[in-house]
């Protein structure tokens, strides 16, 4: 089985790049099982095609505008994804878009798709995340990390960097 954890992105905007910020705190937290690839996807679209094409299951997180509350965890799946994505708020999300219907044409659709959005509060400039949605981040990471489990797949958490002194 082939997963595909991708986090898009423009983290110059501050809680824009959510989606890539939560790839790097589930890099830094947890190991991942083998057929789990995290993949920080930025603003890339079409030149995500490749990594796409053929996995099992894609996890996308996001920055997202939905009836929700700011700094909302939310979660989409299948058919669900790519209508999202074409009433895009951001120039990547057009490019997911393509990349989902170019992936139908040519029959290397994922099987499953599931998106875990989270809805901004601040899209100025800026690198640093809300504080809203950094704590926010910590539960869309969490909720990627039940997913995995759900498809029988154990993210194991890191062991915490030894302070020994010399």
């Amino acid at each position: 089985m082939r997963v595909l954890v991708l986090g898009l992105g423009n983290i110059l905007l501050r809680d824009e790049g959510v989606g890539v910020r939560v790839i790097e705190a589930l890099a830094g937290r947890y190991l991942m099982p083998a057929g789990v690839e995290l993949l920080d996807g930025g603003t890339s679209g079409m030149d995500l095609l490749d990594a796409i094409a053929g996995c099992d299951h894609l996890l996308i997180c996001d920055a997202v505008r939905a009836d929700a509350p700011p700094a909302s965890v939310i979660r989409l799946s299948d058919a669900q994804v790519p209508a999202l994505f074409r009433n895009r708020s951001s120039p990547h999300q057009l490019g997911v878009a393509d990349v989902l219907a170019t992936l139908v044409l040519t029959d290397e659709t994922p099987t499953s798709i599931t998106l875990i959005g989270v809805v901004p509060v601040d899209l100025g400039l800026g690198l640093d995340l809300s504080p809203e949605v950094a704590r926010a981040a910590g539960r869309a990471a969490e909720c990627i990390v039940a997913e995995l489990r759900g498809l029988g797949l154990v993210a194991e958490l890191r062991a915490p960097a030894s302070s020994a002194v010399a």
